[in-house]
């Protein structure tokens, strides 16, 4: 069999999808370490992974390039043609991300996830979404690797990482000093999302904050938000609790690099599951995140060497008990007694 040469693994959407599946592009680095890793994903997102030592190349699809569907359609085509692949790894494996492996039907491995269209097109197919996996996305994920084995044992890692130059990090902790931040005390961040059907109950979190700030006297606070609903969320929560000196709600990320910046430079990330949350943990930085009804936390808060902790109805009450309660009431099952009860040793260590 052909030296594995070049790899492309296709993963489209969100930012937190996009982190997470860095642990496979690092896996198949370290077991093909002359391999060229190619990763597919959505324009906005991509900056993330500039300067990655285990992401050779990034290639991105941005609005005008998805859709109408007949660029989409002639992007993919020149992105398939322009290079040989040896291995594609279809993350998705949509109709539409489908299109990568109809182009590129000599390519030995077309891996991807079982699905009743899919065996078409794709010649090694894995079931990553099945409620019988007990494991975190991370561990679905890697399961794309298996059908590699049959060239030489696999190296799994669990790490998923991002990477910032240390001039990056550097310029951004310069703007939080001059904004105010004292870094000989801890910092939060992150009390918003911006979908609304995985925000915590205003009240307890607002209730959540008080608490920590009147007990934990050394802490500080960064509001992070995008504008818009978000901003406006960030700043009635800063109103409800007096405006206090020791939150700052001015410090700006204008781009997801400088929002990399920001978690790098703060000791603790807390709020509202989303992108925010991996992108901390991808950084090293310790997180505790509140997962809503429609998240599952053994599914989105994977483990590997950095603190993660988090808390989901059903850390409350078994799943089948909640099959009769509206979705609100199964996200006011999270009460703030039970998520301070859970922070309570983080922010001892913190302090």
């Amino acid at each position: 069999m052909k030296p594995i040469k070049r790899i492309l693994i296709i993963r489209f959407r969100q930012i937190g999808d996009s982190i997470l599946a860095v642990a496979l592009c690092s896996t198949l680095k370290k077991s093909f370490p002359d391999a060229e890793i190619h990763f597919v994903l959505n324009k906005n997102i991509a900056p993330l992974y500039e300067g990655h030592p285990d992401i050779d190349k990034v290639i991105t699809f941005d609005k005008n390039e998805n859709k109408p569907f007949t660029a989409y359609i002639k992007k993919v085509w020149q992105v398939m043609h322009k290079n040989r692949y040896d291995v594609i790894i279809d993350m998705r494996s949509t109709i539409r991300t489908l299109f990568f492996s109809l182009f590129s039907l000599r390519t030995p491995f077309r891996i991807g996830r079982i699905k009743g269209y899919t065996h078409f097109l794709l010649n090694y197919r894995t079931d990553t979404y099945s409620k019988n996996l007990t494991t975190d996305m991370v561990q679905r994920n890697l399961l794309l690797a298996a059908p590699l084995e049959k060239i030489r044992p696999i190296q799994y890692t669990k790490e998923f990482k991002l990477y910032l130059t240390d001039r990056e990090k550097e310029d951004f902790r310069y703007y939080m000093e001059k904004e105010g931040i004292d870094f000989a005390r801890p910092v939060l961040i992150g009390v918003t999302t911006k979908l609304i059907h995985k925000k915590w109950n205003t009240e307890f979190m607002v209730a959540t904050l008080k608490r920590i700030l009147e007990e934990y006297k050394d802490i500080q606070m960064i509001f992070n938000y995008a504008p818009g609903y978000e901003e406006e969320d960030a700043r009635n929560i800063y109103k409800e609790l007096g405006c206090p000196e020791r939150i700052k709600i001015d410090i700006q990320a204008s781009s997801l690099r400088q929002l990399a910046a920001l978690c790098a430079n703060c000791s603790f990330s807390f709020g509202n599951e989303g992108g925010a949350r991996h992108i901390a943990q991808a950084l090293g930085v310790p997180s505790f995140a509140i997962y809503s009804p429609s998240a599952s936390k053994s599914m989105w808060l994977p483990a590997n060497s950095v603190l993660a902790e988090g808390i989901s109805p059903d850390d409350i009450l078994p799943p089948e008990q909640q099959a009769t309660l509206p979705y609100e009431e199964r996200f006011a099952l999270i009460t703030p007694e039970k998520v301070y009860e859970q922070l309570i040793p983080i922010l001892r260590q913190l302090s």
